[in-house]
């Protein structure tokens, strides 16, 4: 049984593979384990290991998120160009339907993002890296 605040065993990726990290540095994850784990207290099912972009920061600032802005009481650095980042699944499919979708690590994001992404959209936006 899953208690709150603890992430949930299910580490496998889109892919059926077992779940990689998405970034250390910046530390990501819902849990802040650098995965893109997710768990009963996620609500907004962080799972979707992304490269971010400025033209995808911009999109979700005036979205209403910002991701670049520091928050050091949060322990949030803001993010940068280049960066990796577990997002949200439903605020990743909100920019691809707006034409502003990062790029997204397949073997870093969670099987959990299949339940608001279609498998097809996040492989057209996988880095080849």
């Amino acid at each position: 049984m899953i208690r709150a605040n603890e992430p949930d065993n299910d580490m496998q990726n889109v892919l059926g593979g077992p779940l990689q990290p998405c970034s250390l540095d910046p530390m990501t994850g819902f849990y802040r384990t650098g995965c893109c784990q997710t768990g009963p207290d996620d609500l907004g099912s962080h799972t979707v290991c992304v490269r971010v972009t400025d033209e995808f920061l911009t999109f979700s600032k005036a979205a209403g998120n910002d991701l670049s802005t520091p928050m050091p009481e949060h322990g949030f650095p803001g993010l940068k160009e280049g960066d990796r980042w577990c997002l949200c699944a439903p605020r990743w499919q909100e920019a691809l339907d707006a034409g502003h979708a990062p790029q997204i690590v397949l073997d870093a994001t969670h099987v959990g993002a299949l339940q608001y992404c279609g498998l097809d959209d996040l492989v057209a936006h996988a880095l080849d890296d």
